[in-house]
């Protein structure tokens, strides 16, 4: 039969994690509590001086001489805030004073009191295997509590008196303390580890988003750089009968750049296929002509008629701008009013255009609103897709709470063909910071 090779690996595995959190003096602190702090340390430290005191009074009637007693309890109560910073080796000196005590106290101790253990010294050591048990792993804390059992019988062995043996009941009493300080332990790995698995999902949660906004984007600027490589198809096709006996080497131009603009079209559709592959929307949406612009009085006229009190205005000249910035301008504003119907119910939008030399200036403020906004079912994609397209033209985009409680949302979009545009400063009356890092993907997007 075949054994299982994990298995194998896991049983190889577990003498060297033994070792690993046993045999080792690297310093590994008792955190501070996330609700009491640092109380518990102070317990303990309180705890610890009582048990002291027991043990002190334990040793003075029945232990060996001063020294050698006082040096034991002091060690014995000293390991426990030892065990707070360095738990391996404060279980392993720990260990050798409750051996060495049960050999100094054989021939002290009558037939009537508790021995090799007495009641504080199991209260110490417990402490001692608790801390331990709240950083090891679990195996190295049950060959800790082993070991601490085998040091007990050894003195048990070489015993040269009858006593009255404590070993069972102080065994109970030690793995009590290790199977808490397990439990607490794996409590607090499995929150740490759900903390982790929440943030990766956020990140990845986060990523998805942003994959999906630009997919969207790609599929609705197919259709201008389509439209663009038609024109050019055409005008190609065209311009040789526009001229008195073109020569050839004009006619082979012109055909190649005819050529060229096919076989591109032809390559977006393809890519198109791949974009679109999930898409569920009929083909009627899919296929109808992108907005710009002009349809913006048709989008604040659908946007009263559902009850938003909208305003606007326009400055500067309109004039007819790139396919890619009209699209971008006029999605912009659609989120943006979007965003104000659902998360400020009652409040009044200003919509604002500005066309520059170079550039083109949307803005959409609302007003703070006049009742609580019911609660969204998760977070949207609203700012991101905004930012996503005013990166893609290599403009800037600034979102953010007005002074007076409302809500601000202003993109400059550069309008010449290389998409560059001089410095723009975003700031406005309203003091809004400059636009986010494109890099931030987890934002809650209004």
């Amino acid at each position: 039969m075949r054994v299982d090779k994990r298995l194998l690996r896991a049983l190889a595995a577990g003498p060297r994690a033994v070792y690993e959190d046993l045999w080792t003096v690297a310093r590994d602190p008792l955190p501070r509590g996330r609700h009491l702090g640092w109380l518990p340390h102070v317990h303990t430290a309180l705890l610890v001086v009582l048990l002291g005191i027991l043990n002190a009074n334990d040793h003075r009637r029945f232990g060996p001489d001063t020294e050698t007693g006082l040096l034991i309890i002091v060690l014995q109560s000293a390991a426990v805030p030892f065990a707070m910073m360095r738990p391996a080796p404060a279980w392993w000196l720990s260990t050798a004073l409750l051996f060495v005590s049960g050999l100094v106290t054989d021939d002290t101790v009558d037939s009537g009191m508790l021995w090799p253990w007495n009641v504080a010294g199991i209260a110490l050591h417990s402490l001692v295997l608790l801390l331990l048990a709240l950083r090891v792993r679990p195996q190295s804390t049950a060959v800790a509590l082993a070991l601490t059992v085998l040091a007990g019988l050894a003195n048990m062995t070489m015993a040269a008196h009858s006593h009255n043996q404590v070993l069972t009941r102080g065994t109970v009493a030690l793995t009590t303390a290790v199977l808490l300080g397990a439990a607490l332990r794996s409590g607090r790995v499995a929150k740490e580890r759900l903390v982790e698995q929440e943030v990766l999902t956020a990140e990845e949660r986060a990523r998805r988003t942003l994959l999906e906004e630009r997919n969207r984007i790609a599929r609705e600027l197919h259709d201008v750089v389509a439209h663009h490589m038609s024109v050019i198809s055409i005008q190609a096709q065209v311009a040789p009968h526009l001229v008195t006996e073109p020569p050839q080497e004009l006619r082979e131009n012109l055909a190649g750049i005819r050529q060229n603009a096919v076989e591109a079209l032809a390559e977006l559709r393809r890519v198109l296929g791949v974009l679109r592959s999930e898409d569920a929307l009929a083909d009627g949406v899919r296929h109808a002509p992108q907005p710009t612009l002009d349809r913006l009085d048709e989008l604040l006229g659908n946007v009263r008629s559902a009850g938003l009190a909208v305003t606007s205005s326009v400055a500067g000249e309109p004039r007819p701008l790139p396919p890619g910035v009209e699209l971008s301008a006029f999605r912009i504003v659609q989120e943006a009013l979007s965003n104000a119907m659902r998360h400020a119910p009652g409040a009044s939008v200003r919509v604002e255009t500005a066309y520059g030399a170079r550039r083109i200036t949307v803005r959409v403020v609302n007003s703070p609103p006049d009742k609580p906004a019911p609660r969204s079912p998760g977070a949207g994609h609203g700012v991101l897709g905004m930012r996503e397209r005013a990166a893609m033209l290599g403009g800037d985009l600034a979102v953010g709470p007005t002074p007076d409680g409302g809500y601000e949302v202003t993109a400059v979009l550069p309008c010449d063909a290389s998409g560059l545009s001089e410095p723009s400063d975003l700031s406005g009356p309203s003091g809004l910071p400059g636009p986010p890092a494109p890099s931030d993907l987890a934002e809650d997007a209004r």
